[in-house]
């Protein structure tokens, strides 16, 4: 919780004249080196907890546990129930206690029979008993990327911002491929989980990689940043703000129709290709350059956004390369396995596109710390939706050419679309409206309400 170090900053602070760009500089250098790489870490690790089943598929998980039908769907949503009911009350409770040792509690209290559940999925004997690890690993994790992205977004401005080696084990010490996948992707995570404590940051007031002048200087260009958009109190009414902005749930549907072919790539990409005619070894390393380019795409695609201070003109794009690669999947039946594998590199380079800026521009129009909180919580849950989504229309019997599937992304992803011009327009009328003072008389109310209004402050403007 924020206390009273806030003002021992302030009084601390030097005056505008004695900071300039390289004081910035440092600062923000510091805050990458401590704020972004053990956050990228938790994040990716947990990821890779989530999805590495679709690895373990092709390796003889289903044949050993003795699935079929639409089992292994049913492993892949069952994770999703605690993960989406738990990361609003996550995000609530972040706010009240320091994010070092929330998050570390994650990771390394829950987090530590999250990983032995991880570990356990390696294990497991039969069908139910993977479920129940998949219902827990849910339950553990849920607090963790609602709880990274808000942190995130406190300490910069709004416009900053291994399967196949694995399955070589098949055989070592009597276990199948796919157990080692799950064994020592969660060895792995329970390493970091140890020394999560000391490496997860504070709120910015706190920040203990900063001196005192560094700190106000953070402090100050955060503020200017976000101007009078302040929400330190919840209570009923501030509630009801914040769940009746349309433009939140807006935006929760265009998260929601971008990962629903997130998820299904992540899922079913691996098994995708064994079924292009690649042996599951082969396979695994097939996944390797797809995914190498969708990075760099990602971090082109971010660069330019915070370089030009836009937003919606790449998500679009994004989408717009999603789809022409899930048109060629949906018409795959005269293609050949080189245009086949051409499309998955359009759809997942589209998603990695557009969904990382999707969710930076949500976040980054959330004013006040309760907005931000709640807000991002329900952006991220919304999102893992589609963990439903995309776990009931890859049916099995319409192997390999998954005709619902595909077209289930297709059309959550032109949703995506609309949902952003949606909500671009809305910002945009917003702001307009604001800058000819039509929202001037929230200002007139008590200066405790004035204090309390997030983004429905008059002097906040929307990033577009």
């Amino acid at each position: 919780m924020v206390d009273s170090s806030t003002e021992k900053v302030g009084a601390l602070s030097l005056s505008m004249g004695t900071w300039d760009s390289k004081d910035e500089a440092r600062v923000l250098r510091k805050c990458d080196f401590n704020v972004v790489p053990i956050l990228y870490t938790l994040y990716m690790l947990s990821y890779l907890d989530r999805i590495n089943i679709g690895n373990a598929r092709i390796e003889g998980l289903e044949k050993d546990l003795g699935m079929s039908g639409n089992d292994y769907n049913i492993a892949v949503q069952v994770f999703f129930v605690p993960y989406i009911l738990l990361e609003v009350p996550s995000n609530i409770a972040l706010r009240h206690v320091r994010p070092s040792i929330w998050l570390s509690m994650i990771m390394f209290f829950w987090g530590k029979y999250h990983r032995i559940i991880t570990i356990c999925q390696g294990l497991v004997a039969s069908f139910q008993g993977l479920l129940a690890c998949r219902f827990l690993l849910g339950l553990f994790e849920s607090g963790l990327a609602p709880g990274a992205l808000y942190l995130f977004t406190i300490y910069y401005k709004r416009y900053e911002f291994l399967a196949f080696a694995l399955a070589k084990m098949d055989g070592v010490g009597g276990y199948a491929g796919w157990r080692w996948i799950f064994i020592i992707e969660g060895i792995l995570t329970v390493a970091v989980a140890v020394v999560s404590k000391w490496l997860i940051v504070d709120w910015p007031e706190n920040a203990k990689f900063l001196d005192d002048n560094e700190r106000a200087l953070l402090l100050h260009r955060l503020e200017n940043d976000d101007g009078y958009a302040k929400m330190d109190h919840l209570d009923r009414m501030t509630l009801r703000r914040i769940l009746g902005d349309w433009k939140l749930w807006v935006g929760a549907l265009m998260y929601l129709g971008s990962t629903t072919s997130n998820y299904s790539i992540s899922y079913y990409l691996p098994t995708v290709l064994n079924e292009f005619g690649y042996k599951a070894s082969d396979a695994q390393v097939q996944t390797i350059p797809i995914y190498a380019a969708a990075l760099v795409s990602a971090l082109i695609a971010a660069w330019l956004s915070d370089r030009l201070r836009h937003r919606y003109s790449f998500v679009i794009i994004g989408a717009a390369v999603n789809v022409i690669g899930l048109s060629v999947l949906l018409a795959q039946a005269s293609l050949s396995v080189k245009v086949k594998y051409m499309a998955l590199y359009f759809v997942v380079c589209g998603l990695w596109i557009g969904s990382p800026i999707e969710i930076v521009w949500i976040a980054s129009n959330l004013g006040g710390h309760y907005k931000r909180a709640i807000g991002s919580a329900i952006q991220v849950a919304s999102g893992n939706l589609s963990g439903f989504i995309a776990g009931n229309v890859f049916i099995a019997k319409q192997s390999p050419r998954y005709p619902v599937g595909y077209g289930v992304a297709l059309g959550m992803t032109v949703v995506a679309a609309a949902s952003a011009t949606a909500l671009l327009v809305g910002y945009r009328s917003e702001n307009r409206r604001r800058c000819r003072g039509e929202r001037d008389y929230r200002l007139q109310a008590s200066s405790e309400k004035t204090k309390n209004l997030g983004d429905d402050h008059a002097s906040f403007r929307y990033a577009l």
